[in-house]
């Protein structure tokens, strides 16, 4: 465990933990885009994929201008929101209840990342590194926009997951 002294500290240890929840996240959604049924699920999920890894260059930029080693410090929290869109890849559901399950399982790991993202800005900010505070608003600008994405995608998926005729689970 790492010794925090100071705001600078605090910042480094939010940025590894970011970093290490986004190299997580890049590995999980192309198993939440295999497991999607909706085309624009599938789509979205890819988007962020891709998104994703931006936002790993974009770590991986400020960690250089501070002149500190891109690494990450597990994030455990993120393994606990992978671990439960995983669960929710297995279950067996009718294809809008799956959908509406990823889509729920997706939100909770964009709210930790808008969390993150949040703080991490707001101390840089504080600390006067104002080039990290432009690229961290701008990862915390995509995972809004991706979650305001999830959120309109849902509602219409939430309502044919609200009755499914001749429900049969897929194998």
């Amino acid at each position: 465990m790492s010794k925090l002294e100071n705001l600078n500290d605090l910042f480094l240890e939010e940025l590894r933990d970011l970093y290490h929840a986004e190299n997580q996240l890049l590995k999980a959604l192309p198993e939440m885009e295999e497991a999607a049924h909706s085309a624009d699920l599938k789509i979205l999920f890819n988007d962020h994929r891709h998104q994703t890894a931006t936002h790993v260059q974009r770590l991986e930029a400020i960690f250089e201008s501070l002149e500190q080693p891109a690494k990450g410090k597990n994030c455990k929290a993120m393994k606990g929101l992978v671990a439960e869109a995983k669960q929710h890849i297995k279950e067996k559901a009718a294809s809008p209840v799956k959908d509406a399950s990823l889509i729920a399982a997706a939100q909770r790991v964009e709210h930790y990342e808008i969390a993150g993202y949040g703080t991490a800005r707001t101390f840089a900010t504080t600390l006067g590194y104002m080039d990290a505070a432009d690229l961290l608003q701008q990862t915390l600008n995509e995972e809004g926009a991706t979650n305001e994405r999830l959120t309109a995608l849902s509602q219409g998926l939430n309502v044919e997951a609200m009755v499914v005729p001749d429900f049969h689970i897929e194998k």
